[in-house]
Formats: C-alpha cells, structure tokens, sequence
C-alpha cells in the first residue's frame, strides 16, 4: 500500500472536504456531478459523456474489482477528476487485471478519498450542480479558489470537440445487411458494438461532418451519439442534423445526440438543478406501458411541454423520479430519440430493443424504395 497523501476539496460555494489523494496527485477542476450505480466504474470513467466532469461514486467501495481492457468504453478515462468513499488499491479478479489507482496514473488522473460522500452529495443535491477543484499539492484555500474561479461552467461549454474522432472510420464487414453513419460526439464504444451485432457496417464521422458529406454515405439509417457539454452550443451541428431529418433516412439520437436531434426541431434545452447519472433509473414507455429500469448520464434535458405542444412531435418515455422528457418521436418520419444510454455500458438491458426498433425503421425504409 502505498503512503497515503492529504488532499483538499474546495466547491465553489465555499464547502471544504479533506481526504487522502488518490492516483497521480495533482490539482483537478470541472463540474462536480455524482453516479448512483454500484458496479461499472471503469466504463462510467472512461464515457466522453463525462469529460470536464469531477465525479462522486456514491457507492462506498470503488476500484475493488480492478480493471480490465474489454470494459473501456473509449481511448482513455474521461472524468476530470474522482471523488470516494473508499478506494482500492488491490483488485479481487484474477487475470489481465490492473489496478483502479494504475489506470488512473496511466492516464494522469487523480481525485480525493476517504471524504464523507454522503454528507457531500446531499449538499449538491440541495445546493445544484456546482465547479468544484481538487489538490493533493495545494492547500491554501483562496489559491484553490483562485483556480477555481478560472473553471468554466457548463452552461454554454461545447466539448464534443474535445472527444470526437478527428477521422472518420469503419467499423464491422463492409458487406454487412446495412450501412450506418454514426455522427460521434463522444460516443461510447458498445454503441457501436450494438449496431455491428445487428448486421451493420457503421462509418463513424467527426462531430462536425456536413450533411453532405455523410449522405454521400449513402447510409440506411443515422445514428446521433452521446457526449459531453451544453447542446444549445452547437448551432452547426444541430443545423446539420435538421439537415439530415429531411433526407429521408432514419435516425436513431442517444443523450446528447437526443438534445441536438429536439434543438433542430426548435424545441429548447436547460441544465438541470442536478443531472441524471446512474444505472438505476426509471423510465416508462408510453407506448407499451412498461417500466424499464435504465443507465443515464445527462445534466441537460429537453422542455417537456415544448414537446407536448409540438404537433410533430410524440413523446415516448418519460423518467419516473421526475417526470422529464425521457424519449420522443417525429410522426411523419422513422425519427426517434431517448434521454438515457439503452448500450447499458454499465447497466441493465431493458432499453436494448431500441436498436432492434432503429434497424426495423431501416429495413422498413429499405423496402419502400423496392
């Protein structure tokens, strides 16, 4: 074990937390935001969902299975920062196995443990989404706080830039049933995954491909990925998918690319007092009147009554615990989108046959044009 070393949480409100530094030490910052889920922390640290993001686990133990390679979700950890309970430096599985602490060294992250995690996200959950900075090298508050007043907020920050492919490329047999172009946001990799299991060669495109440049794809259907940061600041990307809903092709948005997909058919977004973050949340479809348990990562949300209001516009899922816009449909085209990650990259499947629904649209389309 090594030598525990004295950290400092400092949250923009004034709120101080002391704990021991874990990973590579040093001095963190960004949103602070907290995950309910109890298992899949590496594929919750490694989503570009969370870029910018200092995370709080709400579970108490963290890092005691270690990790392995096939449970990353991209090519490295995403989170600003990591907040704990209590951390592991030892795993229980055997095999190519590494430690939570050697992966977060790797990629020259660290974060804060040994804090009241509870007392800390009761806080947040009273007080709202906040900047928060951790350091394990600095202690003296107002230079934290210095620091700190330099993070920007959320609201208004675009970051798909910062996790997108800067190429695009190709994933499953080129021969395959379907041709898929999948705009990456920050998408997670099981996504993918999702739609080469269903017979689909999928081209993989910058965030800011024009809508040109992706129907001379010709694809069969389109898919919006997840990603970090405010959707409202993309007004180019958002204008090329009100491009690409004319075309005729169906579409498929996931969390940021459900945002985008709802801002291109004039509906607004907002940031939410506190976002959705967990593998544990309850959603309804109002199409079948079922209840699916489902993984969320958003701290944005699509106006509910805009929607409602919107004559093209049916809404399909609504979150239990609150009652926001959970999934939507346009009427007069094979269009749909959801607020949460049906990939499951960690959580339950309940929400899979979405990819099911989207490859029916498809071959559904296909067949029209016979």
């Amino acid at each position: 074990m090594t030598e525990k070393k004295k950290a400092i949480l400092l949250l923009a409100d004034g709120t101080v937390f002391e704990g021991n530094a874990i990973g590579k030490p040093g001095t963190y910052s960004g949103e602070i935001a907290f995950n309910t889920g109890m298992t899949g922390y590496q594929e919750i640290f490694t989503d570009p969902s969370y870029y910018e993001q200092i995370l709080v686990m709400t579970t108490a133990h963290i890092g005691n299975y270690g990790t392995i390679q096939s449970e990353i979700e991209s090519d490295s950890i995403k989170i600003a920062g990591l907040i704990v309970k209590k951390f592991s430096e030892t795993h229980s599985r055997d095999g190519e196995v590494t430690s939570l602490n050697d992966l977060l060294i790797e990629n020259k992250k660290g974060g804060i443990s040994d804090i009241d995690t509870r007392a800390l996200v009761r806080h947040i959950r009273s007080k709202g989404a906040m900047n928060v900075i951790i350091s394990s090298e600095i202690h003296d508050i107002d230079q934290l706080n210095e620091l700190l007043s330099k993070t920007p907020s959320m609201d208004g920050l675009e970051l798909s830039s910062k996790v997108s492919t800067e190429v695009a490329f190709t994933v499953g047999e080129e021969n395959s049933t379907h041709k898929v172009a999948l705009l990456d946001y920050g998408v997670k990799k099981n996504i993918v995954r999702c739609l080469v299991d269903r017979g689909c060669y999928v081209k993989v495109f910058p965030y800011n491909t024009s809508a040109e440049e992706i129907l001379a794809f010709s694809p069969d259907g389109i898919m919006l990925s997840n990603g970090p940061g405010d959707p409202s600041a993309m007004p180019n990307e958002i204008k090329t998918v009100q491009e690409l809903s004319e075309a005729g092709i169906p579409i498929f948005g996931i969390c940021l690319g459900h945002q985008i997909l709802a801002l291109s058919q004039s509906l607004s977004t907002s940031k939410m007092h506190n976002g959705h973050r967990g593998v544990n949340h309850p959603v309804k479809n109002l199409k079948t009147g079922k209840g699916e348990i489902t993984s969320q990562n958003h701290g944005f949300v699509v106006n509910r009554e805009e929607a409602e209001a919107h004559s093209n516009i049916e809404i399909t899922h609504v979150h239990l615990n609150d009652n926001t816009l959970a999934g939507m449909k346009l009427l007069d085209r094979k269009i749909f989108s959801v607020q949460y990650h049906p990939e499951s990259s960690p959580g339950p499947n309940d929400s899979r046959y979405l990819f099911d629904d989207f490859v029916e649209n498809i071959k559904e389309s296909k067949a029209q044009l016979v």
